[in-house]
């Protein structure tokens, strides 16, 4: 009863605007106090959470995202992708999301994709005449596609929480992150067709070639971090330091867009941003064991078992739970403190926590453009100068495709589990 109360006032907290490493870790404390634990016990949880090798990753995959966006490297991408594909009806439409799936394994994050790109992509359309509602709702859509593709930053704070391979969960990300492009490709179409939208003549391979060229270094980022953890070249956290480097070799001496003296306002960004993650993952990680202490968890999984012992509607309860959560809740908050509550029921039925944790993600990147919190949502109205509920209007078609991938990764393992399984 105790935590269920405490549960109440963390709620209370959050509505009242309480920074929320600050309600979890007030909760976790006054818990503590309440059942009358050993006080030290959380400090240790909140020091120990911090101590952990595969976190050291989210730093310097902050850092290489900053990097490549000083760089002149999303315009490199961009002008590539609008070359491949911006002869098809809807050209800049589908250039949108190519750029976004390359973007995606340099930056791991949502809100990188469109604040970084999206500046780009939107300024663009624009000017060949889409209307900024389509040119917004492709944009915030497509950004999720980010945390998928690996790098991924919820993918490594899912791991680190979970104790699941973030090297599998990276592979993993790539085929529904590959599918989810379809899937968005194929709502391009659609609108294009409806709405008669634009698109250019085919420039010929010359053309191609010279802007495959020009963003050749690029676009072997992500190659190189994917072949390399696949092939055991280095782990998951030393591939983050790589792709920083390589980040700055490209910066300084292949772009040359890049000045050294912007590098420590750059690691000031990164170290600012990981310190508001590790913050929420400290408090996060003694919340949690006091949620485990009250035997939440379990209660939980007994009450869904309950209900059920068919593993697909489990998983789909859990879908729409989450989806419901990604409404309110930022989604780092959200895994950090659902974790230690779905793990245990994914385990007692045999789901893998690989393919659990692309369902996870994929979920809350989809909270991301959904109102009323919609992260996402806010970034792409900043940059385009759209309000926020126009872009939530325009985005809400691009949902259906999005979950339609959600129930294929969900109901389909092979989808997750086939990239994984060739390098056990």
């Amino acid at each position: 009863m105790t935590m269920y109360i405490l549960l109440i006032l963390w709620l209370i907290l959050i509505f009242i605007g309480c920074p929320l490493y600050l309600s979890l870790g007030a909760v976790s404390l006054l818990y503590a106090v309440l059942s009358g634990s050993n006080l030290i016990i959380i400090p240790q949880k909140i020091s120990m959470s911090a101590n952990s090798f595969p976190l050291l990753a989210a730093p310097f995959f902050i850092l290489m995202g900053n990097i490549m966006n000083f760089s002149g490297v999303t315009n490199r991408i961009f002008k590539f992708a609008d070359v491949l594909v911006g002869w098809m009806r809807g050209g800049l439409g589908h250039a949108n999301i190519i750029a976004s799936v390359i973007f995606a394994g340099m930056s791991g994050a949502a809100v990188a994709d469109a604040g970084g790109l999206g500046t780009i992509e939107i300024e663009a359309m624009r000017k060949a005449g889409y209307d900024d509602d389509f040119s917004c709702a492709i944009t915030a859509a497509s950004s999720t596609i980010g945390p998928i593709i690996p790098p991924s930053l919820p993918m490594i704070i899912y791991g680190a929480q979970s104790e699941t391979s973030i090297g599998k969960l990276f592979i993993a990300g790539v085929i529904p992150g590959i599918l989810m492009a379809v899937a968005l490709g194929i709502m391009v179409e659609a609108k294009a067709r409806k709405n008669n939208y634009p698109y250019q003549k085919w420039q010929g391979f010359k053309v191609l070639f010279k802007a495959f060229i020009e963003a050749f270094w690029a676009l072997m980022a992500p190659v190189i971090l994917l072949l390399g953890i696949m092939l055991g070249i280095f782990t998951p956290t030393e591939a983050a330091t790589v792709s920083a480097f390589y980040a700055l070799i490209l910066g300084l001496f292949v772009y040359k867009e890049f000045k050294l003296k912007e590098l420590p306002k750059l690691m000031l960004m990164a170290v600012s941003t990981n310190g508001v993650v590790l913050a929420l993952v400290m408090t996060a990680m003694a919340f949690g064991y006091s949620l485990t202490i009250a035997q939440i968890p379990q209660m939980a999984g007994n009450s869904l078992l309950a209900l059920t012992s068919n593993p697909y509607i489990i998983l789909f309860l859990i879908n729409i739970f989450l989806l419901f959560i990604g409404l309110f809740m930022e989604s780092t908050a959200a895994m950090l403190i659902l974790i230690p509550i779905f793990m245990p029921v994914v385990n007692q039925m045999g789901i893998d926590p690989v393919q659990f944790g692309i369902i996870m993600v994929l979920n809350l990147m989809i909270g991301t453009i959904t109102p009323p919190v919609g992260v996402v949502l806010s970034v792409t109205g900043n940059v385009a100068n759209v309000s926020f509920d126009r872009v939530a209007k325009a985005t809400a078609p691009f949902l259906i495709p999005l979950i339609i991938v959600l129930l294929l990764v969900t109901y389909v393992p092979y989808i997750t589990l086939f990239l994984p399984s060739l390098f056990n």
